[in-house]
């Protein structure tokens, strides 16, 4: 794919989790490729750093999400991309976790996306055009010890978005799902606490149902975000309902 092909150049393009790790990586990506950029997160700890606009706002909260989609379409009254890439890890096994916890996950992880969608599908209906691509995991689809809370709001994000798609099919708006496996972010690296944590990641666990990597590498942000681009792009025209294991092949390898 050449630049010319991925061009995204005036396109207003939505971000969630911009403030650091994919959702990052995907907004600066779109930006290189033309679009203008909204991010959002809940903080954004270097403001010069963004080459994009960035909005502060708590994405599980439906009151400020509401204001705040209001305010940026008030700016530019089009959407042609939405990324849903906002997301939260809790680790602890079911019967320890903590209810808080618990709902967090859910109100961080599955919240931020309805609470996007019930706001943006009206949008998206009268325009006729537009693309969302929502960032799951591939812990949707393989189970983790100590991660069940994780697990499933990510299987619940996953399907939110396959209804979602359905919903806006007629409308011709595209909804796709990419899922990551293990990707070099704050995320990932603050569940390595031993200098052999990452090759360990890459040989996998098999006592807690943790794969291998076959590519025998972790991701990149970037990897990640050029998988979400095509998604989002003219080339993925005739895509939709689809969920993209973006792992190296860990979740299929036995």
């Amino acid at each position: 794919m050449t630049m010319t092909e991925l061009d995204f150049s005036g396109q207003s393009i939505w971000v969630t989790g911009a403030g650091r790790g994919i959702g990052f990586a995907t907004a600066q990506r779109f930006t290189e490729l033309g679009a203008v950029v909204t991010g959002l997160d809940r903080n954004f700890d270097k403001p010069e750093k963004y080459p994009f606009h960035c909005q502060s706002l708590d994405l599980s909260n439906a009151d400020q999400v509401a204001a705040g989609c209001d305010n940026i379409l008030s700016q530019r009254p089009q959407i042609h991309g939405l990324i849903n890439a906002a997301g939260i890890l809790h680790t602890g096994s079911t019967e320890n976790i903590s209810r808080q916890a618990w709902q967090d996950c859910f109100n961080v992880n599955v919240g931020a996306a309805f609470n996007l969608f019930q706001q943006l599908i009206p949008q998206f209906k009268r325009q006729r055009r537009g693309s969302i691509v929502t960032v799951s995991s591939n812990a949707a689809h393989v189970p983790r010890m100590q991660m069940s809370a994780y697990c499933a709001s990510k299987a619940a994000l996953t399907s939110l978005n396959h209804c979602v798609a359905l919903e806006l099919a007629g409308y011709n708006v595209r909804c796709n799902v990419v899922s990551p496996g293990s990707t070099d972010t704050d995320m990932q690296r603050s569940l390595w606490h031993t200098p052999d944590a990452r090759q360990q990641t890459i040989n996998g666990f098999p006592d807690q149902y943790k794969l291998g990597i076959p590519l025998g590498k972790i991701a990149t942000a970037d990897e990640i975000a050029n998988t979400i681009v095509f998604l989002a792009s003219d080339m993925a025209s005739h895509i939709t309902m689809q969920d993209i294991i973006v792992d190296g092949g860990a979740t299929f390898y036995r």
